[in-house]
C-alpha cells in the first residue's frame, strides 16, 4: 500500500485541538487512536509515535498551513514545545508579536481556526488490513496551525480570551510542567 506522499516521502496530517491564551497557542497536534481518512485508507497514530523523533533534538518548525515563509515558532529557538502524553502530540508555541502572529490570535480567539496539523516521514508503520494503516514511528518535521479544513475529524479548535483565576494557575502549572520535561 502506498499512501499519497510527496517526492521526499513527507506526508501531511491534520488533528486536534488548539487553544489561544495570550500569546499562546497550546493544544494538541496528533492524538493517538483517532481515525482519519487518507484517500482509500483509515489512518491512526500509535502511543509513542513521536518518542524518538522529538529525543533525537531535531528542529521542529511551528508554521500557518505548512509555508515555510509563515513561521510562529521553533524548538531550536524555544518557541516551540513539544512533548508525547497519554493522549498524543502536546504542543505550546509562544506567538511572535508579528502581523501573523496577530492573524492567528485574533483567528484562534473567534474560533476561525480549523486545527492542527503535521508534517512527517513514516519510519514504522503497519498495514494490518489493507485499508487501515497504523503510524507506529514517525519522523517529525513541522506542525502546522491549519485554517481551513483539518484531515482528522475528532480536530477541534477553541480559544479562551480569559481564564478564571483557578483555571489560569492550572493552565500555567501544566505549561510549566511540559516546560521542564522539554529542557
Amino acid at each position: 500500500m502506498n499512501p499519497a506522499r510527496f517526492p521526499d516521502g513527507t506526508e501531511r496530517r491534520a488533528a486536534s485541538e488548539l487553544r489561544a491564551a495570550g500569546r499562546r497557542l497550546e493544544g494538541y497536534a496528533a492524538t493517538f487512536g483517532s481515525e482519519a481518512r487518507i484517500g482509500n485508507f483509515v489512518e491512526t497514530i500509535q502511543p509513542g509515535a513521536f518518542r524518538s523523533s522529538l529525543l533525537s533534538g531535531r528542529d521542529v518548525l511551528a508554521l500557518v498551513d505548512h509555508d515555510n515563509t509563515r513561521l510562529l515558532g521553533r524548538t531550536r529557538a524555544g518557541t516551540l514545545a513539544l512533548a508525547e502524553d497519554a493522549h498524543g502530540l502536546v504542543f505550546a508555541i509562544e506567538v511572535p508579536n508579528t502581523t501573523l502572529g496577530a492573524d492567528i490570535l485574533a483567528l484562534a480567539e473567534r474560533g476561525d481556526l480549523g486545527g492542527m496539523s503535521f508534517s512527517f516521514r513514516a519510519v514504522d508503520e503497519g498495514w494490518p488490513r489493507a485499508d487501515r494503516r497504523e503510524l507506529r514511528a514517525v519522523e517529525l518535521l513541522e506542525i502546522s496551525v491549519v485554517q481551513s479544513f483539518p484531515a482528522y475529524d475528532a480536530t477541534t479548535v477553541s480559544a479562551r480570551a480569559r481564564m478564571h483565576a483557578t483555571e489560569a494557575q492550572a493552565h500555567a502549572l501544566r505549561m510549566r510542567r511540559l516546560m521542564a520535561e522539554l529542557i
